[in-house]
């Protein structure tokens, strides 16, 4: 393994935004959209995590929990910009940081309803969530271990039939809303997200030609 390759970060991703990416690595996020005029407006901004501020929230086991709040807030706010940014007519603005000034002025920072927004909107995706596949998943294969004695005598074929259904779901779920024109249009973003991090992990520069050659299935997507 050379020298180049012991250096990466494997600790970055993304994900894809309103006709954009956003990505992230341990210490900065970055969120680009095209608007359409075609010009590319970002943010780019230092972003330390919770854990990194408050050590205790680093430890094993309680670091998993803020990492899936953390990326749900994170990924809501790029979702945001890329909304307010596709809209807009600017070289860049940021709104990672409320108390950064927009350049362009249509753009405002983020206030108190944006925030109550925000959080309502996280609570809303972990509550669809849970109840897609989680409730209902369950729900299910224990009105099936009802009717079966099978099932209700075996705890790892109740598991496996869990488990298919929450799968099931998941593409059922996946299918339906990549029918949908815009859907598609962010898909075919997350696919550019993979080739840009696959571009990135060969060692290459981060160029339009070389992220063309690159696969847009990512193994740890």
């Amino acid at each position: 393994m050379s020298q180049k390759e012991k250096n990466f970060d494997f600790a970055i991703g993304g994900q894809a935004v309103i006709e954009g990416v956003m990505m992230r690595s341990p210490n900065f996020t970055v969120v680009s959209v095209r608007s359409p005029d075609g010009t590319i407006i970002k943010s780019e901004e230092a972003y330390k995590t919770i854990g990194q501020r408050i050590k205790i929230l680093s430890l094993p086991f309680i670091r998993g929990i803020i990492n899936i709040f953390e990326m749900l807030i994170i990924g809501t706010k790029a979702l945001n910009f890329s909304s307010k940014a596709f809209m807009a007519e600017t070289e860049e603005i940021s709104i990672a940081n409320p108390k950064t000034k927009p350049i362009d002025s249509t753009i405002k920072s983020t206030n108190k309803i944006e925030t109550i927004s925000l959080i309502l909107s996280v609570i809303f995706a972990l509550g669809l969530s849970l109840f897609l596949f989680k409730f209902i998943p369950l729900w299910i294969t224990t009105w099936l271990s009802g009717e079966s004695q099978t099932i209700n005598n075996n705890y790892l074929i109740f598991n496996l039939i869990d488990g298919i259904i929450k799968i099931s779901l998941f593409v059922l779920y996946i299918g339906l809303i990549a029918i949908l024109p815009d859907m598609k249009r962010v898909f075919a973003y997350h696919g550019a997200e993979h080739k840009s991090i696959m571009t990135y992990e060969h060692g290459l520069d981060l160029t339009v030609e070389n992220a063309k050659n690159q696969t847009r299935f990512h193994p740890r997507c």
